[in-house]
């Protein structure tokens, strides 16, 4: 029950990532249907009398055992939510996924601070595009000057993110296989390409 399960739009988009205990409630309100490795839909019923093989996560009940659904798909939402990335502390660690921008060292976020690229003391804003995650040795010999001042180089320029919130643990590793068509970007354009009618 405390693993997760990738949530897509009905065109196939990854929007969420949810509980097992929300998508079994999903998949049983008819919010929802389950995909198994084929990308075949299933809604409760069909689910529930799929056998699950053995190396896959189940929940049992007192006479069922139903296995774990790693995707669903809504069946009718089809926008992406637009959201702003909100610029916080958090979200500057993901984007730049815990690693300083200067030594390239994966840290745990407490051994991690964030460096303006121009210091404010130069004019430097407080923004996506001029704020970095740092280590602390590399913040403290940067000081107040600019990277090419320190002779240092950033790992690459900041930017402001385009993923929501709301989806960006998805990308992690700890995404199970059944998910990585959806999250690679050539592979869901296989998805939601329009097909004609030649």
């Amino acid at each position: 029950m405390n693993t997760a399960v990738l949530v897509l739009n009905r065109n196939f988009q990854p929007i969420h990532v949810t509980s097992v205990k929300r998508a079994i409630s999903l998949l049983y309100q008819g919010v929802a249907r389950a995909l198994d490795a084929q990308y075949r839909q299933y809604d409760f019923a069909d689910w529930e009398q799929l056998a699950a093989a053995a190396e896959e996560d189940r929940i049992h009940s007192v006479n069922k055992s139903i296995r774990v659904p790693r995707v669903l798909v809504l069946t009718a939402f089809e926008k992406l939510p637009r959201t702003r990335v909100r610029f916080s502390r958090i979200n500057i660690y993901a984007r730049d996924a815990d690693t300083c921008q200067y030594c390239s060292r994966q840290l745990k976020r407490s051994d991690l601070n964030l460096d303006h690229v121009v210091p404010r003391s130069q004019g430097g804003r407080t923004c996506w595009e001029n704020v970095v995650c740092s280590c602390i040795v590399c913040n403290l010999r940067k000081g107040g000057r600019t990277p090419e001042q320190a002779g240092m180089a950033l790992r690459r320029p900041p930017v402001r993110p385009k993923w929501t919130p709301l989806f960006r643990n998805a990308a992690k590793p700890q995404a199970y296989r059944e998910w990585l068509p959806f999250l690679n970007v050539t592979d869901a354009s296989y998805w939601n390409v329009e097909l004609k009618d030649d």
